[in-house]
């Protein structure tokens, strides 16, 4: 499956996108037996590369957008690499610990598959995981599913089918192992939200369809939920996570 472009808006996914909890990196430790080299597919802009790398000698971070890396914060244990997941030229049977943050649904996922048994030590830990924008928690949560499904959901790519459902049908190699509940949390302004907005792929092909910003739809609704723009909110989005040994 084709996977959308960030480059042109690398700058505002990285300064946009919400950070994943702490505590999902401690418990992928916790399972990981070796803590040596670590490989972040789909790195972006190495947000989970930075969590990870407190906790390995190595991060080898790829992403196939040159524009992503290049807005990734640099770290001396985190080794960036332009290049496909399907084809990442790791070294064979080196890796503890491979990670996809909100990326596996658009790769070619039995090649993918077979590239992470390549490069894995037996018992290395396989965990992916994702985000729905349309599934936040009260206040918002009726507005952005029915901006979600109603408006936005023709323009993301096939993949997005899959965090549609929440990765329930996404089988992975190895043998599965039970996950905790985990949350991405953030505190915004008003502002931060609608920048938010902007990175999803579906609006930029929206804006491309159409020549227009779609979040002129829910705006009204939006600042009447939210009161004063500068105001401080909490928003919380449920992770979709699946983990399995290999």
């Amino acid at each position: 499956m084709q996977s959308p472009d960030y480059s042109p808006y690398a700058r505002n996914y990285a300064q946009s996108r919400p950070r994943y909890p702490e505590e999902l990196f401690e418990y992928l430790v916790s399972l990981s037996a070796d803590h040596q080299v670590a490989w972040d597919c789909a790195t972006g802009n190495g947000q989970a590369a930075l969590s990870i790398v407190k906790y390995f000698d190595k991060v080898i971070a790829t992403d196939v957008s040159s524009e992503q890396i290049k807005n990734a914060v640099t770290h001396r244990q985190i080794e960036y690499r332009i290049c496909k997941a399907e084809e990442s030229g790791i070294v064979g049977n080196s890796v503890n610990l491979t990670t996809v943050a909100s990326a596996v649904h658009w790769f070619n996922l039995p090649l993918f598959f077979k590239e992470v048994r390549r490069v894995s030590v037996p018992g290395a830990v396989l965990a992916v995981w994702t985000y729905h924008v349309g599934y936040i928690e009260p206040p918002f949560d009726k507005l952005f599913l029915r901006f979600y499904r109603e408006i936005l959901s023709p323009y993301f790519g096939e993949g997005a089918r899959l965090v549609d459902n929440k990765y329930s049908s996404l089988i992975l190699p190895g043998q599965e192992i039970d996950s905790k509940d985990f949350f991405v949390s953030v505190e915004w302004k008003l502002s931060d939200l609608f920048n938010f907005i902007d990175s999803w792929s579906g609006t930029q092909e929206y804006k491309k369809v159409n020549g227009k910003n779609p979040v002129y739809i829910i705006e009204n609704e939006l600042r009447d939920l939210w009161g004063d723009p500068d105001e401080i909110h909490t928003l919380r989005w449920p992770v979709f996570i699946k983990i399995s040994r290999l």
